[in-house]
């Protein structure tokens, strides 16, 4: 009966976590997937949902569908591990976040209203959150941000919570001045003090530019991401030319890579 539900082309979700149950298997499943903790699969979790991302900025639906399915197995996989350990199921899983968005969705799913703004739902799903952040005993502000998360998204998550409670520059030109202070202390432990301080001091600068993509109304890691897309773009056509020319990168020297630099910058303006 197993094995016909695994070949089982539409049988949905259950083929998935049968499959997932065989490959856990102690006796007769794989012994890779049977090595597997919470901790060795995280970093693949991390790893997929980026994936994902990358496939909607290229719009590549095709592959985006198969990234979704890649993100929805490491789900699978947590859930097994925890179904095995006595922690929850994937049927638990399922029925928190179910209740959780019900709850969370009271002029949807409730008797509140549907006529309010984006702002005021915000505000409600903030309020919302508070709530049962307080039911967790996570009394303080920043309680419940997620140690695991890319460190520029934390910082943003960080600020946000300490904005709600009224920590937060006003406006964007003392953010900026911030900024101008943390540059020159940077400077400054670069000639005097430790790598261990430098690094410290780096951490604040990145942590206020974080805050002013916040004050811009940015996503800092959105924008990080496109001036990655810009460079990788840039630095490719640079290839191409030296290419033309029949040089590579080594082969060539930073003033005329900084020229074919600047030819390409002004091309993509033009």
């Amino acid at each position: 009966m197993a094995d016909d539900l695994i070949h089982d082309q539409n049988a949905g979700i259950e083929r998935l976590l049968e499959i997932m149950r065989r490959l856990r298997d102690p006796d007769t499943g794989c012994p890779w997937d049977i090595e597997q903790d919470f901790d060795s699969i995280a970093p693949y979790t991390i790893e997929e949902a980026y994936e994902v991302a990358d496939a909607i900025q290229r719009r590549d639906w095709s592959e985006l569908e198969g990234e979704l399915g890649d993100l929805l197995l490491q789900s699978v996989y947590h859930t097994a591990m925890g179904e095995e350990a006595g922690h929850f199921t994937f049927q638990s899983v399922v029925r928190n976040i179910s209740d959780k968005m019900v709850a969370r969705h009271p002029h949807v799913f409730g008797s509140e209203s549907r006529d309010k703004s984006a702002e005021q739902q915000t505000a409600d799903w903030e309020a919302i959150k508070a709530a049962e952040r307080a039911d967790k005993a996570q009394r303080g502000t920043l309680d419940g941000v997620a140690i695991g998360l890319p460190a520029l998204l934390r910082a943003l998550k960080l600020q946000k919570r300490a904005a709600r409670v009224g920590f937060d520059w006003p406006s964007t030109d003392q953010v900026i001045d911030k900024i101008t202070e943390e540059a020159r202390e940077l400077v400054e432990a670069r000639d005097t003090l430790s790598q261990t301080e430098i690094e410290e001091e780096f951490g604040d600068l990145l942590f206020v530019m974080a805050n002013l993509g916040r004050h811009l109304g940015l996503d800092p890691e959105a924008a990080l991401r496109a001036a990655n897309a810009k460079f990788t773009r840039r630095f490719e056509a640079v290839e191409a030319r030296l290419k033309s020319l029949g040089k590579t990168p080594s082969e060539s020297d930073l003033a005329e890579m900084d020229a074919l630099w600047d030819a390409v910058k002004a091309e993509e303006r033009a």
